[in-house]
């Protein structure tokens, strides 16, 4: 988590119309700061700054994303990129996001991440100027702007939006009996209609 990672030009030239975290080449940031950038605000630009700090390329990454993949039990899904932008061959399914978020939030810096609202992110550019960002998650739940229902408590999760995958949410949470729940809504048409679907799920 306290690796220094240069962001390469590849990670910060992300399409323009895709989520990131502002982030420009030759910024300077630990592994733990990416991935406050990558898991609140969905930053694809850091995405890629961790998966060639960790495997070179995204393409050797998304080999040891399918490897842990397979060895979770997620044998329905296959990834081709670290951030999850539209590709025909990468999929996944509801069952198998379950298995990998379970998997996930057992390790704390994933379950503390996944949980902050906001966070004051502190790095260094490529000219050595301490550059800070307010970072928010884009979980509504979280910030508050949808409100969560009477005894449940949200723990953490990870939203996803493309034109193919529609609008898609991963909650980890207690529900009113506190009993651990994971709960997926997947390809709603729109933010409105995925929190509306995911707020009847968590109430059960």
């Amino acid at each position: 988590m306290t690796d220094t990672i240069t962001v390469s030009e590849q990670a910060a030239n992300q399409a323009g119309d895709s989520s990131v975290c502002g982030l420009k080449a030759g910024d300077r940031l630990t592994l733990e700061e990416l991935l406050y950038g990558l898991l609140l605000e969905s930053g694809n630009d850091a995405a890629v700054a961790i998966a060639e700090h960790i495997s070179g390329s995204m393409q050797n990454f998304a080999v040891l994303m399918n490897e842990e993949a397979a060895a979770l039990g997620a044998t329905h899904s296959h990834f081709t990129n670290p951030h999850g932008l539209h590709d025909e061959e990468h999929y996944t399914t509801v069952y198998d996001l379950y298995l990998l978020l379970q998997a996930a939030m057992r390790y704390e810096p994933f379950e503390t991440i996944a949980h902050t609202a906001k966070h004051t992110a502190s790095y260094r550019n490529a000219s050595g100027e301490t550059i800070t960002q307010e970072w928010e998650t884009t979980d509504k739940f979280l910030t508050g702007e949808v409100s969560v229902p009477d005894g449940v408590t949200v723990l953490g999760g990870k939203t996803g939006t493309t034109n193919a995958a529609g609008y898609c949410l991963a909650l980890y949470g207690k529900n009113a009996a506190q009993k651990l729940r994971i709960s997926i809504v997947m390809k709603a048409d729109t933010s409105e209609s995925l929190y509306t679907l995911m707020t009847e799920l968590i109430k059960q």
